[in-house]
């Protein structure tokens, strides 16, 4: 071979493998008209939220119980695709002498919702395939979206909402509830304050034992999300883990995700699981022989300012429930799992020392409404903290906590860890959502900023808990 082909076609892999990794982070975004930055928007005023819920399988019902003890959230719309569901949900309102909600079902019955009935926010709880497409409807209809996570499994799926969330100045919130748990919003205020000097590296991770629900007849609706573990070979649930410590880091708001490199383990578990299930029940013999996700997914990322974050996710494994969530910088060293604690050097600080620093750095959100938090509920009341303030800066005119380029971005990772593993582990690039506006957008307020000054308290009383039990 002379020296002339060798060069052409040491040339053409390098164009090969450029060209299959920049398509996937530019073939979506949108040019033309400047675009308008939602992060740190304001939108105006709404008195009285009008909220229709559509999902009334896992997550749904909870969503009814907590946004019915919130002042100024009407929910006036209820939808699923099983009538009994939404009768289920019916009851909780009217359990509590509210008003019947106007009912929908059906395949359809969500696009339906949106034509018919004017509503100013629409609380997403279905399965993941649907949370892009019924965010995008829901704000082109008028109305602000709160999407179940992730809030798209494609990177086409995030563009569009992140482009829909602009073209129309409506809020698109991913319910990302963990940014709301109590260890995680004390350890960020703590980030704010500096009181770990410079932030070098983050940990996050959803690691829990779904293997029996996953495969449950009972559990998730036609077995989607074990269909999920199917299709996709990757991170396939990392906001959880990658919200909180995301949120410390100040991505999209002072530094952005770069690049990303996924590995992950082959499945030891789910089909064996489903050859042992359809030994004894001929049901699950549509689940033999298929090609499972890996148990364990171990993704790391890199931001612009060279920091570095570890993302896990394993929902198979027999072994205790874990995000990690760990954080350490120049000054000092926190996590949270197996138990939560808080270091200056090799030793955790003791109890007592513990003790002061919850009292120094709670935030204020957490002491004007986290006991209320707490007897409502939500995975010990961080679902609640999370619906409550968003009502509240609806209500108020606030910028949102979280807004769509975190929604898109936290997502991202699922395509984009699934592109890297099918790769052998190569690295892929992560999209810039915001356009470049990350190196201006602040980081968001932690003060209620205004806020709670609406008389948007629950009361609950013993006898109105006791009904908070769903059917």
């Amino acid at each position: 071979m002379d020296s002339n082909r060798r060069e052409f076609l040491k040339k053409a892999s390098l164009l090969s493998s450029v060209a299959i990794t920049l398509p996937t982070i530019n073939s979506h975004a949108f040019a033309g008209a400047a675009r308008f930055n939602m992060s740190g928007y304001a939108a105006p005023k709404i008195e009285k939220v009008r909220v229709a819920v559509i999902g009334l399988g896992m997550r749904g019902p909870g969503a009814v119980d907590r946004l019915s003890y919130i002042e100024g959230a009407d929910i006036v719309a209820l939808c699923d695709k099983h009538a009994d569901r939404v009768a289920k949900a019916q009851r909780i309102l009217t359990n509590k002498g509210l008003a019947e909600a106007k009912s929908y079902s059906g395949e359809d019955g969500w696009q339906q919702l949106l034509k018919e009935v004017e509503v100013d926010l629409v609380y997403i709880c279905t399965p993941w395939p649907y949370h892009a497409p019924m965010a995008i409807a829901a704000m082109k209809a008028g109305a602000h979206a709160a999407c179940e996570v992730p809030i798209g499994l494609t990177l086409k799926e995030c563009w569009d909402v992140v482009k829909t969330s602009e073209e129309t100045k409506k809020h698109c919130m991913m319910l990302e509830n963990c940014c709301y748990d109590f260890f995680e919003m004390l350890t960020l205020n703590m980030v704010r304050q500096g009181l770990f000097g410079e932030l070098v590296h983050a940990e996050g991770a959803y690691i829990h034992d779904l293997l029996s629900l996953n495969f449950d007849k009972n559990g998730y609706d036609n077995m989607w999300r074990l269909r999920e573990n199917i299709k996709m070979n990757g991170n396939l649930y990392p906001t959880h883990g990658i919200g909180p410590i995301a949120q410390c880091l100040n991505i999209n708001r002072g530094d952005r995700m770069t690049h990303l490199v996924a590995m992950q383990s082959n499945d030891f578990m789910m089909a064996n699981k489903a050859s042992e299930l359809a030994a004894q029940d001929s049901f699950f013999q549509e689940f033999v022989g298929k090609k499972y996700r890996g148990n364990m997914d171990t993704t790391l990322i890199k931001t612009e300012k060279g920091k570095t974050m570890m993302v896990q996710h394993d929902v198979t494994s027999p072994r205790p429930y874990s995000r990690i969530h760990l954080l350490s910088g120049t000054k000092a060293y926190a996590q949270k799992y197996p138990k939560e604690g808080i270091a200056f050097g090799h030793s955790f600080i003791k109890e007592d020392e513990l003790k002061a620093l919850y009292d120094k750095y709670t935030p204020e959100l957490i002491k004007y409404i986290g006991e209320q938090a707490k007897q409502v509920g939500g995975h010990g009341g961080m679902d609640f903290m999370m619906d409550w303030r968003l009502i509240d800066c609806l209500r108020n005119g606030l910028p949102l906590d979280q807004d769509v380029y975190d929604g898109a971005s936290w997502s991202a990772i699922v395509p984009l860890s699934c592109e890297s593993v099918a790769k052998n582990s190569k690295t892929v690039a992560i999209p810039d959502f915001t356009n470049g506006a990350w190196q201006s957008n602040k980081p968001h307020d932690l003060t209620l900023n205004g806020g709670g000054n609406t008389g948007i308290r629950p009361k609950v009383s013993k006898e109105q808990k006791n009904q908070l039990k769903v059917e």
